[in-house]
């Protein structure tokens, strides 16, 4: 069996090295193309055709993570297909290659490419597509969302904050930094604006430029409204930088310990989280999918080939697995519309899919 193992695990990760080095060939291209538009742009630095290069290198890593679970199926579809046609797989099956002993090969191969997908999803892909944002930002500008910027919330033991934050700069240091203060009935205390903000080694920011207003209390004698101009103004919180990153970025491009975080950091703060629950529990099931398709990919083994090629089998293969990533986005819309559970969400297409796949398996095999 090691024999038949060294041969399936070889011929599987040879097709799949060599689909993932085309996709990823095919992407960085049409990254490239893209940012070759702003080469010659004067942002704070002009951006060159080594900044255009170094951006496009760093997203390699978020576009592996998104396109390994594809390339996956592409390959294992490819190899078993081709053992069906020239009858190899009918001499592994009569040297003791069973459709459970098969269907268990293909699952701890698949296992191996889970843990590379989650590796690359939550540590690599993250660090690096914030390294590729901050780089635009340093050559192009600021990071935005939008022209509101992002707002965040934070609560406190005897205040309540609303914060607003207009763009992100490539140090990491927050430009356009409204605090909004209440108090615990949600009466309007003050008012702090700042040009800039940077994040202490405290749990805290120091703001700088800043114009601070504050309004009397309900029950003052007088009600006067003072103000002030302060150079810095240091201003105690909990909320982070990956905060405030998750705010500005997008959420499927955090890990799953920050999604994990600033989910909490809503909650505590009453706001909704919908959307980064669904986004945290597709983090979680999505490297299983590389399970999924080996599944997927097996019953093509059992299909027999009387005439012709293989390609039909295969694009059939294929259109299989993006509709499954098509319904995987479809439902983390849908989700996050209806209200769903957040874990079913994420884990409802990977179920149907799987279930598909075994039922094929079971028919090829038992009925056929």
């Amino acid at each position: 069996m090691k024999t038949i193992r060294r041969l399936i695990y070889g011929e599987v990760l040879a097709a799949v090295g060599f689909v993932t080095l085309c996709f990823l060939a095919l992407f960085f291209f049409f990254d490239f193309v893209e940012e070759v538009q702003s080469i010659g742009r004067h942002g704070p630095v002009e951006y060159q055709l080594v900044h255009a290069l170094t951006y496009v290198t760093l997203m390699i890593p978020s576009h592996l993570y998104e396109l390994l679970p594809i390339a996956v199926l592409i390959g294992t579809i490819f190899v078993m297909a081709r053992f069906a046609k020239s009858s190899e797989y009918t001499i592994l099956r009569t040297s003791g290659l069973g459709p459970w002993r098969a269907l268990k090969t293909l699952l701890i191969l698949g296992l191996a490419y889970v843990l590379l997908t989650f590796a690359i999803g939550d540590y690599l892909a993250p660090i690096a597509d914030r390294s590729a944002q901050l780089l635009k930002a340093r050559y192009q500008g600021h990071i935005t969302l939008g022209h509101t910027g992002a707002w965040l919330k934070e609560r406190q033991a005897y205040s309540q904050y609303a914060v607003n934050i207009a763009a992100l700069d490539s140090d990491s240091s927050m430009r356009g930094v409204r605090v909004i203060e209440f108090d615990n009935q949600g009466f309007l205390r003050s008012v702090l604006v700042a040009e800039k903000a940077i994040h202490g080694a405290d749990d805290s920011w120091t703001l700088t430029q800043v114009v601070r207003t504050e309004f009397p209390a309900r029950d003052a004698a007088v009600g006067r409204i003072e103000r002030q101009q302060l150079e810095n103004f240091r201003w105690p919180n909990q909320i982070s930088a990956e905060m405030v990153s998750a705010a500005l970025l997008k959420p499927e491009r955090m890990s799953t310990i920050a999604l994990f975080q600033y989910i909490r950091h809503l909650d505590v703060n009453g706001q909704s989280a919908q959307r980064y629950q669904i986004e945290f529990w597709k983090k979680v099931f999505y490297p299983l999918s590389c399970m999924v398709m080996v599944v997927l990919a097996l019953p093509f083994a059992y299909l027999h080939f009387r005439s012709g090629g293989i390609t039909g089998y295969v694009f059939g293969g294929v259109m299989a697995g993006i509709s499954f990533f098509l319904l995987n986005n479809v439902f983390g819309y849908i989700g996050n519309l209806q209200s769903w559970q957040p874990w079913l969400t994420a884990a409802l297409p990977g179920i149907i899919y799987s279930l598909l796949s075994l039922t094929a398996f079971g028919w090829l095999v038992f009925r056929r």
